[in-house]
């Protein structure tokens, strides 16, 4: 995918970016520029969210079943602090938006397996993770900022990016070697994984192995709930044409 180059920022904050011209939204999709806007998938199993959290320009997202791709964004954030947008599709209860029949809430010392295959494409020339997000806390529920922990998974990465905090240790999981970083936030603990050979596409990851890893090295508690899996993009620079083209989450045994 051609990539359309950002203006260098200024003073920490987004400078002048050109868009240039929007993709086409793929027939049948939903079209969704709201910076916090929704779509739900498949009688809401997921919801895709804009999550345009920490920026002001306009960002599309085209839904259509559990794929969707950004038709219209253009970032340009510095690397060293937050990205500007997180746009991902989600299974759980994010910030009190709960998804039907996902297997969650369910507690850490009661975990089942948990499995993900994702599918990914992105542009040349960006800042940005593909990122698992996978949000604990220490009550069953919750409408706000959860409580207990943010464990990432990153399969790929580019631009000069990294997780928050530092790395502390590098572990084998799901057949593949992973970065493991750690870092406090504000009101819950950070861990992530980063991927040494980036991929693009996942078939049944187990998510499990990644938890009982945090829960080892104490970033997460047994007695807290998992409560959301989403997958999506935290973007720096860049946006137009990120895509997921599928994506599943199970928590518990097939049925």
């Amino acid at each position: 995918m051609r990539h359309v180059l950002a203006c260098a920022s200024l003073a920490g904050a987004e400078a002048c970016v050109p868009q240039g011209p929007s993709i086409a939204v793929p027939p049948g999709s939903t079209d969704n520029c709201d910076p916090f806007g929704t779509v739900d998938v498949n009688d809401k199993e997921y919801v895709v969210q804009n999550n345009e959290w920490n920026s002001d320009r306009q960002q599309c997202v085209a839904v259509l079943g559990t794929a969707f791709i950004l038709t219209k964004a253009q970032f340009s954030m510095p690397t060293d602090g937050p990205p500007a947008t997180y746009p991902a599709i989600f299974k759980g209860c994010h910030w009190g938006n709960c998804t039907r029949n996902s297997g969650m809430p369910v507690q850490v010392a009661a975990l089942p397996a948990v499995t993900s295959s994702w599918t990914v494409s992105v542009p040349q020339s960006a800042a940005y993770d593909v990122g698992y997000d996978l949000w604990f806390n220490r009550e069953a529920s919750t409408g706000g900022q959860p409580n207990g922990a943010e464990l990432m998974v990153w399969p790929d990465h580019g631009g000069g990016v990294q997780p928050a905090g530092a790395q502390v240790a590098t572990v084998t999981l799901a057949d593949a070697a992973w970065d493991v970083w750690k870092g406090p936030m504000e009101s819950w603990t950070y861990i992530a994984y980063v991927r040494q050979t980036p991929t693009d596409a996942l078939v049944d990851l187990d998510l499990r192995s990644f938890v009982s890893d945090a829960v080892a090295r104490g970033a997460i508690d047994k007695s807290w709930y998992l409560i959301a899996i989403e997958a999506g993009f935290e973007i720096w620079r860049g946006g137009k044409g990120f895509a997921t083209h599928s994506f599943s989450a199970l928590v518990g045994a097939r049925q």
